[in-house]
């Protein structure tokens, strides 16, 4: 068991270097692929050559445990490489609906096996003794048929679902990543759509009270589609034209109206400093 322990040590150290790694990387993936296959080979050799567990403890643990570590990582590098083969060379929206498309398909398979998802979830053990130890192939109860086709010196019932158990749960993770940064590219696309660069650098130096005073007055003056424009939209504009937040300005314009003297302080001060600039380009 001593040199189980060290060549899955040995494994840990390696995979978590590239798990940090550029997992959108091929050859990355490949390396992680590679290495995991390595070493269950390695574990496989080790186990036929020598009896490696001194009890059914020993026994379970490894295959409840060890080998689906590796084998987990081996269905995760091969589906994230696969993923990045055969998503769309189109449109952000297309990669969006590809990418929520292969949660959607995690997800039906977990429920597939949603009873055995819970018995991991949960740590229980009661079932330890049939699902991880070999020999126990005449079940009264649904295991994974692929256990069937694979190596019975080499595997138990429940081993490979217990590596589908940890490949859903770093599949996920990856999709969802992947998915929050392609809804980031959207959202920045339609930005630079809606505000494009030559607005850049407008940003809004005076206050937000004095903004909301301009928009009110802009509403009320009729100067905008004759007074049918709806303020949110001519306050959302703003907001985007300036780079400001306009969060609640509602309650803006409510302490505005509030004031006790000078309600248009901000209105009085643009119709000043427009006299004081023509009176200075008149003197010119």
């Amino acid at each position: 068991m001593q040199h189980i322990t060290q060549i899955i040590q040995k494994y840990k150290k390696e995979v978590e270097q590239i798990e940090q790694s550029n997992l959108r990387n091929l050859t990355v993936l490949n390396d992680g692929l590679n290495l995991s296959i390595d070493t269950l080979n390695q574990l496989r050799k080790q186990l036929r050559t020598t009896n490696c567990f001194n009890n059914q403890e020993e026994e379970i643990h490894f295959f409840k445990a060890d080998k689906p570590f590796i084998n987990g990582r081996i269905k995760f590098f091969s589906k994230v490489r696969r993923f990045i083969f055969e998503k769309p060379n189109a449109s952000i929206v297309k990669q969006i609906d590809y990418a929520s498309g292969m949660i959607d398909k995690l997800e039906k398979h977990k429920m597939r096996n949603l009873e055995f998802f819970q018995y991991a979830r949960h740590c229980n053990t009661s079932l330890d003794h049939i699902y991880f130890i070999r020999g126990n192939d005449k079940l009264d109860f649904p295991v994974d048929t692929s256990h069937y086709f694979t190596d019975p010196e080499f595997s138990t019932s429940h081993d490979n679902l217990a590596a589908q158990v940890i490949s859903y749960d770093l599949l996920s993770n990856y999709y969802q990543l992947e998915l929050k940064s392609l809804r980031k590219q959207n959202e920045n696309i339609i930005i630079e759509e809606i505000s494009p660069a030559i607005l850049n650098g407008l940003s809004w130096t005076a206050s937000k009270t004095d903004l909301v005073e301009l928009i009110y007055a802009l509403h009320s003056s009729g100067a905008i589609r004759n007074g049918q424009a709806e303020i949110s939209k001519i306050a959302e504009v703003c907001a985007t034209l300036f780079d400001i937040n306009l969060n609640n300005f509602y309650k803006t314009y409510a302490e505005i109206r509030n004031r006790e003297k000078d309600t248009t302080k901000f209105l009085n001060q643009l119709k000043r400093s427009l006299e004081i600039r023509i009176d200075l380009d008149d003197a010119k």
